[in-house]
């Protein structure tokens, strides 16, 4: 009997938890502002069940996160569960994270609200197109990958002329501290509707457009600053070491932009470029694509890409 008690009390306790992190998430949203209450007698039609396709650090960190705020049924599916010895520890996160793995997309996407796209930037468009074949009227595809305007833009209207529902996104810093808080910009035509389903379960979306390529845009122009100044800080800092001199190099630097720890950025910077410097450099290749298209020269961008590439092939 004691046992049957305590075990109540502690599943009582869980839900009071869960519905505590569901109104903290609530209050947050709407004090910084990306949460729009509705108008009274509407009614925000909370995304009941969510889908992944790609599960790496990205989706397995949203999904869990999505999990433990609120009780939202989530599938997945990745291309490393088609391989057993890449699976395994992708069935692992899953089981402790209750997520459902799919057996391929369409598996996944079945019956879904939102269907969210996280695989590498020279995948997002071939993973986008193929969504055509299994979404169904009304469910919304959130592309959330760094692919160029015109990519996204693309695919948007090829889904929008088979009466299917496209959203960019533009995940706006790395995710890993702030999770499903970081900043992600969206566009596309239920973009807002989008925003205010996804900011109710606690995440942090503002709505910029409601045409595809603006949010996309953004992120890119940003990522050739940040990218680049990633490469010339490792070319530097291996520089210095090489002669010697990073104690007066970092000095000087911090003198002249006054507030930063370049060293310490050296650092970060670095590890940051070793650990996913692939992915980053696929992302500068669509960078590159989109001065391309503007008609200007991709050289540098393309130069930054190799740089990251290359760190990352170090380890």
């Amino acid at each position: 009997m004691l046992a049957k008690r305590v075990a109540r009390r502690r599943a009582g306790l869980m839900r009071n938890i869960q519905q505590w992190r569901h109104f903290d998430h609530f209050f947050q949203s709407v004090r910084r502002g990306i949460f729009r209450p509705q108008p009274i007698g509407a009614r925000l039609d909370l995304p009941a069940k969510i889908a992944f396709i790609g599960y790496g650090e990205v989706g397995q960190l949203f999904s869990r996160q999505l999990r433990e705020g609120h009780r939202v049924a989530i599938r997945a599916y990745d291309l490393k569960l088609d391989k057993d010895e890449s699976a395994a520890p992708l069935i692992a996160t899953a089981q402790a994270s209750g997520v459902v793995l799919a057996k391929d997309a369409a598996d996944a996407a079945a019956g879904a609200d939102i269907i969210f796209s996280t695989v590498t930037a020279d995948a997002a468009e071939l993973v986008a197109r193929e969504s055509a074949a299994y979404l169904q009227p009304g469910q919304i595809f959130f592309d959330i990958n760094s692919a160029s305007p015109s990519t996204k833009t693309g695919v948007a209207q090829a889904l929008s002329e088979k009466g299917l529902d496209y959203v960019e996104g533009a995940v706006m810093a790395p995710v890993v501290e702030p999770g499903i808080e970081v900043e992600i910009l969206t566009g596309g035509p239920r973009a807002a509707e989008l925003t205010d389903r996804l900011n109710a379960l606690g995440m942090n979306l503002r709505a910029v457009a409601e045409k595809v390529g603006r949010a996309s845009a953004t992120k890119l122009c940003r990522s050739i600053m940040i990218k680049g100044i990633e490469a010339l800080i490792i070319d530097s800092a291996n520089a210095c070491a090489h002669w010697g001199v990073a104690e007066d190099v970092f000095a000087s630097l911090n003198a002249s932009f006054q507030g930063a720890d370049w060293a310490d950025l050296a650092k970060k910077m670095d590890a940051r470029v070793a650990k996913h410097g692939v992915r980053r450099a696929a992302e500068m290749r669509e960078a590159a694509a989109m001065l391309m298209d503007m008609g200007r020269d991709p050289s540098l961008a393309l130069a930054v890409a190799d740089r990251h590439a290359f760190r990352a092939q170090q380890k």
